[in-house]
């Protein structure tokens, strides 16, 4: 085959340190668009991107030349330093493949996310979509 052809949305999911309450509201908006923007330059697509005070959603189109660790590296540490003095990401973060039919279900879930803390908490919302993917994890050591 002549050309490489790839479809990779990736459900992205990460939080403040100590998911503290950092990201005020009236900041958020400039905040997804600067990690639009770093998305852009790092040859990625954003897809949608949401939140709340303690943590992001991103939705992100991979391309087949750039890994998921390095696009995570390049969103996280720039938009941390973007954000200033004292901000600082989790060291980790979700990812969660998303079929090109669920697209449009993710981008709505992302972009609702207020909505979906008003029934449960951040923690309760991660542990669910580790559940939901049927990644094995050690709970002492998600949010540590």
């Amino acid at each position: 085959m002549a050309h490489t052809y790839a479809s990779i949305f990736i459900h992205c999911v990460f939080s403040t340190k100590d998911r503290a309450p950092r990201i005020p509201a009236e900041r958020a908006p400039e905040l997804y668009a600067y990690l639009s923007g770093i998305a852009k330059s790092e040859g990625l697509s954003l897809a949608a991107a949401g939140g709340t005070a303690n943590h992001v959603h991103l939705l992100i189109v991979l391309p087949a030349t750039n890994s998921l660790a390095n696009a995570m590296q390049k969103l996280k540490g720039s938009s941390s330093r973007w954000m200033g003095h004292g901000f600082s990401w989790q060291e980790g973060y979700g990812a969660f493949s998303v079929s090109p039919s669920q697209v449009p279900v993710v981008k709505k879930y992302i972009q609702n996310q207020e909505e979906h803390h008003r029934k449960r908490n951040f923690e309760e919302e991660f542990l669910a979509l580790l559940q939901s993917c049927g990644i094995e994890y050690d709970e002492r050591y998600v949010f540590g």
